[in-house]
């Protein structure tokens, strides 16, 4: 799995990923690879501070241009991961010289998958940007491309904590960040002199109480997934109280 955050903040979601379980981790630009179960992939979404987004790749190829990676995405068989009635969305994001478009990118790789079940079954899934089955994400380094579930949904720095914002507000992994940079030791009072909307501050109260970044969420990717993965409530209520709890 791949854990994606802010640059800077490797070393950390590194430490992080660490005390949580996670195996084999090792730390990558803005991102830190690690292995583990479902049940981490759940426990890391609950409980990272510093995590963006927790992906499952599942596949890598090479790819040319837009008609190598349409042929490559038609090349996956995808109905072992998904419905036609299930709905996508799909990120890119581009390291590459061979492509300049993600957006475009993103369409090709969508065009693959909805031309696959409209050829096999004669209708095809539907695109939901909001709140997708699938959100899929590629990742186009040079000539390569992997491509991943993401199992966050919407990025998790969207705690749940706060409806609205304000025109310029602080990421709450960042904040989540700098509180854990400064050493603090939870006991000691923590002053912010400029807390605007309170984001470091909200942070730092979540840390020096033990609760989890995602316990205000209403929902993660991986909950609306029937096919890859397919969720296990009862495991994720025995991750989340274990977390709560603790």
């Amino acid at each position: 799995m791949i854990a994606k955050t802010n640059f800077g903040l490797e070393e950390l979601l590194s430490q992080e990923l660490q005390r949580l379980g996670a195996k084999n981790v090792e730390i990558h630009n803005r991102a830190v690879s690690f292995s583990g179960d479902k049940g981490f992939m759940y426990k890391a979404n609950l409980c990272c501070r510093v995590a963006l987004r927790i992906l499952v790749p599942f596949k890598t190829f090479k790819v040319s241009d837009e008609k190598s990676l349409y042929t490559a995405m038609q090349g996956i068989n995808w109905e072992d991961y998904m419905e036609v009635t299930d709905t996508i969305a799909i990120d890119t994001v581009l390291s590459s010289d061979l492509f300049t478009h993600s957006q475009y990118i993103s369409q090709k790789a969508k065009d693959a998958i909805v031309d696959q079940f409209r050829a096999k079954h004669g209708e095809r899934p539907s695109v939901d940007l909001d709140k997708p089955t699938l959100r899929i994400n590629l990742h186009i380094v040079g000539d390569t491309c992997t491509v991943a579930m993401d199992s966050s949904g919407d990025s998790l720095h969207k705690r749940g904590y706060r409806d609205k914002t304000n025109l310029a507000p602080i990421n709450e992994v960042l904040a989540a960040g700098l509180v854990l940079l400064t050493g603090w030791d939870k006991r000691t009072n923590f002053i912010d002199p400029m807390c605007g909307s309170g984001t470091i501050l909200i942070e730092a109260a979540l840390i020096a109480n033990n609760i989890p970044p995602g316990y205000y969420r209403e929902d993660f990717g991986f909950q609306r997934w029937n096919k890859f993965l397919p969720y296990e409530e009862e495991l994720w209520n025995t991750i989340f109280d274990a977390a709560v709890n603790k």
